[in-house]
C-alpha cells in the first residue's frame, strides 16, 4: 500500500511539473496575497521520512504551496523536507489546519506555538479553524 501511495504521488508530481516552474497559477487574495493554486496535500502519507522526501521533491520541481494538519502528525517531515529543498521560505505557501480540541482562549495560540516549532518556520501563511 505504501508503494502505491509512493507511487501515484510521484506521477501526480511529474504530470504537473512540466511547466510548473515557469507557470504556477496563481489565486489573489482579498488581501492582495498570491496563494499558488496547485500544491502537494500530505495527508495519509506514512511517516516523517517520506513526507521531507515528497516536499524536497515537490518543491524542486516547481511546486510553491503545501497543505498539511497537526492531525496528520508529519509536520517534522513536512518542514525538514522545505528545509531540504533549497526553495526559500518566502517563496513556498504553506496552509496548515488546527484540530477543533486546540480551539479556545489559551489554547489556540499555544497550538501555533507548538506546530511551528514542528514544522520549523516563523510563519504559516494560511490556518484554517
Amino acid at each position: 500500500m505504501i508503494k502505491i501511495i509512493i507511487f501515484g504521488l510521484t506521477l501526480c508530481i511529474a504530470a504537473m511539473t512540466a511547466n510548473a516552474q515557469s507557470q504556477v497559477p496563481y489565486a489573489e487574495l482579498n488581501n492582495g496575497l498570491k496563494m499558488p493554486r496547485f500544491g502537494i496535500g500530505t495527508f495519509n502519507v506514512p511517516g516523517d521520512s517520506l513526507m521531507a522526501d515528497a516536499i524536497t521533491f515537490a518543491l524542486k520541481n516547481g511546486y510553491r504551496h503545501i497543505d498539511t494538519a497537526h492531525a496528520y502528525r508529519i509536520e517534522r517531515g513536512v518542514g525538514q523536507g522545505m528545509k531540504d529543498s533549497g526553495v526559500p521560505r518566502e517563496d513556498i505557501w504553506l496552509t496548515s489546519k488546527i484540530w477543533p480540541t486546540e480551539y479556545g482562549e489559551g489554547k489556540t495560540l499555544k497550538a501555533i506555538d507548538e506546530m511551528l516549532e514542528r514544522l520549523g518556520v516563523d510563519y504559516i501563511d494560511l490556518l484554517y479553524v
